[in-house]
């Protein structure tokens, strides 16, 4: 007995193939697939971290003709976050109004200026309340002849001033923000090992010259050293993280 034949509609349905909604299920998927792809690859490369090196020694050879143009002390201010956050790290470009000369004892100074950051950003916070005491208390209500100690102190101030830093930025020195997974230390030929979090500073003087400095740049297990002359302000670039100098 031979079978029964299929009917036509059920045998239609069967050959018919993938539908529009299933190919295009099938694209996103192979997308999301390739994307994670990339994104490892990019891990595992370093791609990023091989970019920022780049940018930051073009800046940074920038930043070198800008002090001995200018005449001024100028400085590349980078703010890093600890190495175990997810925040990224940011630098920027400031200068002087003249030259200026810096600390020996860098770790002590860059100490300093960390905890002066953390008051000034609890201070802050305070909304004034220094002000409106020093008001309430007599300061500035009624002047009188400045003595030789205010005169002193006005001197002081003013000398402060004049070697005070302010941001600098021009379209070959622009503010950046490396990504979050690209992770930076600094050293310079004044301290003892490379600054890993908080505040760092690279120097440039208008006399044209900078300091002795290793910058590391590091994605994953992929490192680039950035090691800049102090005479010529010339960045090598080298695959692997070089031992500070003793």
């Amino acid at each position: 007995m031979s079978p029964l034949p299929r009917p036509r509609r059920a045998l239609h349905r069967a050959q018919r193939g993938l539908t529009l909604i299933e190919i295009s299920i099938a694209i996103i998927i192979v997308a999301i697939l390739f994307s994670a792809a990339v994104m490892g690859i990019g891990s595992i490369t370093g791609a990023k971290a091989k970019g920022s090196a780049g940018e930051l020694a073009g800046l940074i050879r920038s930043l070198y003709d800008s002090a001995a143009l200018r005449g001024q002390t100028c400085r590349l201010v980078f703010e890093i976050p600890d190495p175990k956050s997810e925040e990224a790290t940011r630098y920027h470009a400031e200068c002087a109004e003249g030259g200026v000369t810096t600390s020996r004892d860098r770790d002590e100074m860059l100490r300093t200026e960390n905890t002066e950051r953390e008051r000034e950003a609890r201070s802050n916070k305070g909304g004034g309340r220094d002000e409106r005491r020093n008001y309430l208390s007599g300061g500035g209500i009624g002047t009188n002849a400045p003595s030789a100690q205010e005169l002193l102190e006005g001197e002081k101030r003013r000398v402060e001033n004049a070697a005070r830093f302010s941001s600098y930025t021009s379209e070959e020195v622009p503010s950046r923000q490396l990504p979050a997974d690209v992770k930076v230390s600094v050293w310079t030929r004044n301290q003892r090992q490379p600054v890993e979090s908080g505040v760092a500073y690279l120097y440039f003087f208008p006399q044209g010259y900078t300091e002795k400095a290793h910058v590391y740049v590091q994605q994953g297990d992929n490192v680039w050293t950035l090691d800049v002359s102090p005479l010529t302000g010339k960045v090598n670039i080298v695959a692997e993280a070089l031992e500070v100098p003793r």
